[in-house]
């Protein structure tokens, strides 16, 4: 620690154990408040419309507390902004108001909590403020904030530290709150449209559900390894299987992948499954729920997001995989359907395909380096090949093609949905296939066998339309930020 700051700790230390010696607790149990700043701000202007005949209207007594975030002292009058969870508000300390504790302002210091009473007036400069009557510490801190009151703008400190980046900066602040509207507004969606809202485990016995590799752990008590869930798919169509015809659930899944833009090793999803419906009836849901999302928490149909404006409205393209591939790279994927075949055509368009080794690794790669980039307004990819799709049922009359979309926006993946696989034998057929795929080609992910997912599969699942959906990639959609670090209060950062 900086010399500078060990010196600023012992100064704060000096006031805290002053405060204590004057019988003053600088950490209370609690503090009652009538107003936070906004509604402060809002019975100010109440009662100037309710008393236009007077200059100088003042509201009656209000208590408000915060944080303080800016301090400055004129003798016989102090200035500070009191920061809460809505916004600020300036306050006014007059020594005519506070004979016996103004002095007392000395211990107070910028990062410090306090609780002020007072009415609202405006000043001559317009700007309205709290005249305090009485004050009281709530939290003495004891370490500065971050560049004073300037802002926050070492990137690392903001993701390693939120709680600074929070304190600071009114943008991380808009992001967290739009984020947490954004889920309330999905399930709100959702249980409109008859779903139920349910738990499944986040510790699991097979990572299945998805291509992605597993955080491992140990169940001590049982002596079992266990593995945090990749997906809520299995254990959700389970339930569809019991007879629960429409279920969802928002929650955290995890992955042990690389951390970048897009991507975080634990991130939220919403999974939904419902009977009796296919792809084509989750498409529809998928642009009226991401529709009504924007509107309900945007009040829009459109964001900006960089150069661009993204319009939600539906109904969004429904562009056939096979020809879009074509059409960005020349290759059909059909043609090319072994593992040469499809790397000759990728490296005669100066593709790396060094890293692939399986022919589905291969097809991902052409589709996010040829086509995905392009796609920018809202749109749907559709039918892809069997082997890219354990889960999804082939569609009628092919044995190649199964019925799947992906959802992009902005160049982004945000949806994954099928027709779901609801044949026991042809699944696991897949899922062996999917093992032994896993054993010739380790370094890449695959899906794996669960033979209790099959066991209940083999009870019978009615014809179901599933889809899982990113809510952080939603959440970076609608705040506008190209980083997944900024719509994740706690990102996995690397070591220092």
């Amino acid at each position: 620690m900086p010399e500078t700051d060990n010196e600023l700790i012992r100064v704060r230390r000096e006031k805290l154990e002053k405060l204590r010696a004057e019988g003053i607790d600088p950490y209370p149990n609690s503090y009652h408040r009538t107003h936070n700043s906004d509604d402060a701000i809002n019975l100010l202007k109440e009662t100037e419309d309710n008393n236009q005949s007077e200059d100088h209207a003042k509201t009656d007594s209000v208590s408000v507390a915060g944080r303080i975030v800016r301090f400055r002292s004129m003798g016989k009058a102090s200035f500070a902004d009191v920061q809460d969870g809505v916004g600020k508000i300036q306050i006014l300390f007059r020594r005519n108001n506070l004979p016996d504790n103004y002095d007392n302002l000395s211990d107070l210091d910028l990062g410090d909590w306090i609780g002020v009473e007072g009415p609202v007036f405006r000043t001559r400069t317009g700007e309205a403020t709290i005249e305090v009557e009485n004050w009281s510490i709530l939290s003495k801190s004891l370490r500065n904030l971050p560049e004073k009151w300037h802002g926050l703008t070492d990137t690392e400190a903001r993701f390693r530290q939120r709680y600074l980046d929070l304190i600071a900066n009114d943008e991380a602040r808009r992001v967290a709150s739009l984020r947490s509207n954004t889920i309330s507004a999905m399930r709100r969606f959702m249980d409109n449209r008859g779903f139920m809202e349910v738990e499944t485990p986040i510790l699991v016995q097979v990572p299945a559900g998805g291509t992605a590799r597993p955080f491992a752990t140990h169940h001590n008590a049982l002596d079992r390894d266990l593995f945090l869930r990749i997906a809520t798919e299995l254990p959700l169509k389970q339930l569809i299987i019991g007879g629960m015809e429409k279920v969802y659930e928002i929650g955290r899944v995890f992955r042990n992948e690389g951390v970048d833009a897009t991507h975080n090793p634990e991130f939220t999803t919403m999974e939904s499954y419902e009977a009796f419906a296919n792809y084509t009836d989750v498409m529809e849901m998928v642009e009226q729920l991401v529709h009504s999302l924007a509107q309900e928490v945007l009040g829009s149909s459109t964001v900006a997001f960089g150069d661009e404006t993204i319009d939600f409205s539906p109904p969004w393209p429904r562009l056939d995989l096979r020809n879009e591939i074509k059409a960005r790279s020349g290759i059909d994927f059909l043609e090319c359907d072994d593992v040469e075949s499809l790397k000759r055509a990728m490296a005669a368009i100066n593709l790396d395909v060094d890293q692939q080794l399986s022919w589905g690794g291969l097809l991902d790669k052409l589709l996010s380096d040829t086509v995905e980039p392009h796609l920018i307004q809202p749109s749907f990819l559709l039918d892809y090949p069997v082997q890219m799709s354990p889960l999804a049922k082939k569609k009628k009359g092919s044995d190649s093609i199964v019925e799947r979309f992906e959802g992009f926006v902005a160049g982004m993946e945000i949806c994954n949905a099928f027709t779901e696989l609801n044949d026991p034998v042809d699944q696991r057929d897949r899922m062996q296939q999917q093992e032994a795929l896993r054993s010739q080609f380790d370094e890449e992910d695959t899906d794996r066998l669960d033979e209790a997912f099959l066991l209940a599969l083999e009870h019978g699942m009615p014809p179901t339309g599933g889809l899982g959906i990113g809510v952080d990639r939603l959440a970076m959609l609608f705040s506008g930020q190209r980083s997944i670090r900024e719509v994740v209060l706690f990102p996995q950062l690397r070591s220092r």
